[in-house]
C-alpha cells in the first residue's frame, strides 16, 4: 500500500481573523451610526455584520483546526471543521436572509423616519470595507470555509449597498419604502447562496464525490499512465474544505515498475484534477481482477 500526503499550506486562517476583527469594528461604528441618524437600514447591516463578523471568527477557528496535523485519535487530522464550519455560517446566513425579509415587509408597512444623507454616507464606508475585505479574501475562493466566509461578506456588501441606495432615495425623494425593496432583494439572494452552501456542504459531509469531477474521468486518466492495466475500487471524497483524497486499487504490468509508476500517478492526479492525498494499493497484471 503506498500513501501520498501533499502538505496543505494554506494561509486564509489568519486572512480570516483579520476580516472578522475589521468586520466587528466597523459594526459598532455602523450601529452608532444608526442610532445618530434614526436609520433602521444602517441599525440592521450593524447586527448583520456583528452576526458576520462572529461567523468569520468562526471560520478563522476552524481553517486553524484544519492546519493542526493528523493525531492518532484524527489519522486524517481535523480538516472536516472547515466542512462544518461552511455548513453553520450557510445555516446561519439561511436565519439572516428571513429575518431580513420580516424587516422589510415591517419597512414597507410603516417606514421609520431616516437622515438619509448622513445614513448614506455611513453606509458608503461600509460598503468600502467590505469590498475590501473581500479582495483580501479573494485568493482563497477555491476553500470551502473560506467560500462560507466571503459569502457573509458578499451579504454585508449587498446590505451596504441597499443602505446607500435607500439612503440616497430618500435624500432627494423622501420616499422610506425604497429601503424595504432593496432589503426584500438582498434577502433573496443571500438565501439562494447559502442554500447552494448547503447543499456543498452537506455533499461533502456525506463524502460524496466532489463537485465538478468524475470517477470515470479520473480512472480513465489514471489508466492512461505508463504501467498501468486497469483501475478499480476508486473511491474519491472531501477531506476537508480544499484538500481532496483519493483510494484505489491499481493493476499494473510490473510490480518491480511501481514506484515509477506510483510517482507517475501522483503526478497526474495531482495536475489534472488537484488531488493531493492519494492512497494506491498495486496489484499485478496476472492476477485475476475483481470489481466490488
Amino acid at each position: 500500500m503506498a500513501e501520498h500526503h501533499h502538505p496543505h499550506h494554506s494561509h486564509h486562517a489568519n486572512a480570516l481573523g483579520g476580516a472578522a476583527l475589521f468586520t466587528l469594528a466597523f459594526a459598532a461604528v455602523e450601529a452608532a451610526g444608526g442610532w445618530w441618524t434614526g436609520s433602521l437600514a444602517l441599525l440592521s447591516d450593524a447586527g448583520h455584520m456583528l452576526t458576520d463578523g462572529a461567523a468569520l471568527g468562526l471560520a478563522a477557528l476552524a481553517a486553524w483546526m484544519a492546519r493542526r496535523p493528523p493525531s492518532a485519535r484524527h489519522s486524517y487530522g481535523l480538516g472536516r471543521a472547515e466542512v462544518l464550519a461552511a455548513l453553520l455560517n450557510a445555516a446561519t446566513m439561511l436565519v439572516i436572509a428571513a429575518a431580513i425579509g420580516y424587516e422589510a415587509l415591517a419597512r414597507w408597512q410603516a417606514p421609520p423616519p431616516v437622515q438619509g444623507t448622513a445614513a448614506a454616507l455611513i453606509a458608503f464606508a461600509g460598503l468600502l470595507v467590505n469590498l475590501t475585505l473581500l479582495r483580501r479574501l479573494s485568493g482563497h475562493r477555491h476553500d470551502l470555509n473560506a467560500r462560507a466566509a466571503m459569502l457573509h461578506l458578499v451579504g454585508d456588501a449587498l446590505g451596504s449597498a441597499a443602505a446607500l441606495g435607500a439612503g440616497l432615495v430618500i435624500a432627494f425623494t423622501g420616499w422610506l419604502r425604497a429601503d424595504a425593496i432593496a432589503s426584500a432583494a438582498i434577502g433573496l439572494l443571500i438565501a439562494t447562496s447559502a442554500l447552494r452552501l448547503v447543499r456543498e456542504s452537506l455533499h461533502a459531509l456525506m463524502e460524496a464525490v466532489p463537485l465538478g469531477l468524475s470517477v470515470e474521468a479520473i480512472g480513465s486518466e489514471m489508466a492512461r499512465v505508463e504501467g498501468v492495466v486497469s483501475v478499480h475500487d476508486l473511491h474519491v471524497w472531501t477531506l476537508s474544505g480544499s484538500r481532496t483524497a483519493l483510494s484505489a486499487h491499481v493493476v499494473v504490468a510490473s510490480l518491480q515498475q511501481w514506484d515509477l509508476t506510483l510517482a507517475a500517478l501522483q503526478r497526474r492526479l495531482q495536475e489534472k484534477f488537484g488531488i493531493d492525498h492519494v492512497t494506491l494499493q498495486p496489484e499485478s497484471g496476472t492476477r485475476p481482477l475483481l470489481r466490488h
